[in-house]
């Protein structure tokens, strides 16, 4: 009956919300925090345009907006520990070899992918298509290495979003889009801009991107199997590998024109690199603000992400860290998940459970990002112009951290073999030599020229497919192809099979052409012998 209520409710706020938004469930059911971070900031813009939209999390967001509705699902303890446990692990092994990291790390990821269907089965999400009185124009779905959530879409008849936290290389291929190997790189694999691929780059991103499907083909087969648990034989649904075929179209967080690569993209494929960034920052709490009014020589905001968690660390790369920051003239904002054990106090560090990333950037007295290169992170730091030291830990870190470096954003150095002097000397080192800041405050100029912003082209598609009931006709033919089809397989078998056939009939005709006339050559060298002795006689 709770249930029953709550939904109705639903129902009659975005009644009364305003007639004019459209109805809008936002599936964000990741359990990596900064996925999430990228989530929200889409629902709290088109809850600011005016549409009535409902979100439903497994994490405790890191914001919520008065307008918009938020659904917690309760998971177990262990489910979501499954997730933290994942990165535990890389987090103490070398994962400089994206692909090596990827296979090592597959079994505990397909255990925490998994677990993730008992958010389907939850009676919240349930009640969104259940309940009579609930109704949606538009599911977004944040797409985090499965597809089962797909099927809330089919289940409200309403069209399908996705937002996805990567560029277009990867996911971007269930859209239509190609895959130019030879000179689109894979995710982890870095290039310069508009210079092409030597033949060892093309070789290892040939199997690189072999390798990125491969996996990808391991956990989606885990996936459909948990697919048909959740579902069983559900005849309003389609099979596993049919559920991507209603998707509108995806948002990808990239912005490949001035990112990179140059490549070819389906109408259907929409860049937003940089929605999480505010037109105009927020206020900083209170202690933040104050930290930062006063400092001569800058500060540096050090953070190694949400995934990771202080426990993953070392005691000993922590306490070398916290030697050199201490010491420095420059104050710092120091993420830190466990304000009872900080390695230590100094006069200069503020450490905080939860930092505003983006607004702390956009502060005029930021000099420097020492960051793990998360997607998110990197994307803000080259918004604002703010030169940064990687500390990269696995999935696409790394890759992150080397195109940051190529581009002259900054420095990167392992996590795992960290030195007070070597960390000390790449601070020293971006804080001094102007020519980081100069690189990535010229970069944030070209990143922000768009003829429309995150924020317009998010609204404006969102509200396009929408008006048209799904887009049907942005999709590429390709979608509704099999691979045979997609690739002329079939054509180029008829071909060679017409040739073969071709070869072999010429080859026969000329056969019995050549016996035909050797026979006859034969035949006109040889007298009857009747006639022969005749002439003799």
């Amino acid at each position: 009956m709770a249930g029953h209520s709550f939904f109705l409710g639903i129902q009659i706020v975005a009644l009364l919300a305003g007639a004019h938004g459209a109805n809008i469930v936002g599936l964000f059911a990741s359990l990596s925090p900064s996925h999430l971070v990228i989530q929200m900031s889409m629902a709290r813009i088109l809850a600011e345009k005016g549409h009535n939209v409902t979100v439903v999390t497994v994490l405790k967001p890191p914001f919520l907006h008065k307008d918009i509705t938020h659904i917690l699902v309760p998971l177990e303890k262990d489910d979501l520990q499954a997730f933290s446990s994942v990165v535990a692990g890389l987090s103490k092994t070398d994962n400089s070899n994206a692909y090596v990291s990827m296979f090592r790390s597959i079994r505990q990821m397909i255990q925490a992918f998994s677990k993730m269907g008992s958010v389907m089965k939850h009676p919240v999400v349930k009640n969104l298509y259940e309940h009579p009185d609930n109704r949606f124009d538009l599911v977004i779905v944040g797409y985090f290495m499965n597809s089962f959530q797909l099927a809330l879409a089919h289940k409200l008849k309403v069209p399908l979003v996705v937002a996805l936290s990567n560029p277009p290389s990867f996911l971007g291929n269930i859209l239509g889009n190609p895959d130019e190997v030879s000179y689109v790189p894979a995710m982890h694999l870095t290039v310069e801009p508009g210079i092409p691929m030597s033949f060892g780059k093309r070789l290892i991103n040939q199997f690189g991107s072999l390798a990125q499907r491969l996996f990808m083909f391991v956990l989606e087969y885990n996936n459909a199997r948990t697919y048909r648990e959740i579902y069983g034989d559900d005849p309003t649904l389609p099979s596993y590998g049919d559920l991507n075929k209603n998707i509108s179209l995806i948002f990808f967080a990239s912005h490949g024109i001035s990112e990179g690569p140059i490549r070819p993209n389906v109408p259907a494929v929409i860049e937003i690199g940089g929605i999480q960034v505010k037109d105009q920052p927020d206020t900083l709490p209170q202690n933040m603000k104050e930290f930062l009014k006063e400092a001569p020589n800058g500060a540096i905001l050090l953070s190694l992400g949400s995934n990771l968690k202080i426990d993953n660390l070392k005691p000993e790369t922590v306490q070398k860290m916290f030697n050199v920051v201490s010491k420095l003239k420059q104050k710092v904002i120091w993420k830190w998940d466990d304000l009872k054990n900080s390695p230590g106090e100094s006069k200069n560090i503020l450490y905080s459970e939860w930092v505003p990333q983006d607004d702390i950037l956009a502060h005029p007295n930021i000099t420097l990002f020492i960051t793990h290169a998360g997607k998110g992170g990197v994307t803000e730091a080259q918004y604002h112009g703010k030169p940064m030291l990687a500390l990269p830990v696995f999935g696409d870190q790394p890759a992150n951290a080397d195109a940051m470096v190529k581009q002259g954003f900054g420095l990167q150095q392992s996590l795992l073999t960290l030195e007070e002097d070597s960390f000390l000397r790449n601070i020293q080192e971006l804080l001094e030599n102007p020519k980081y800041s100069k690189a990535v405050q010229a970069f944030s100029t070209l990143y922000r020229d768009r003829p429309m912003s995150a924020r317009q082209t998010l609204v404006y598609w969102v509200e396009y497919v929408i008006r048209y009931h799904g887009a049907p006709h942005l999709q590429s033919p390709v979608v509704h192809m099999n691979y045979i089809a997609a690739n002329n397989l079939d054509i180029y078998a008829v071909v060679l099979a017409a040739i073969a056939a071709i070869y072999f009939i010429v080859k026969l005709v000329f056969g019995l052409l050549i016996k035909k006339l050797k026979s006859g050559l034969g035949k006109s060298h040889v007298r009857p012998q009747s006639k022969l002795k005749k002439k003799q006689s």
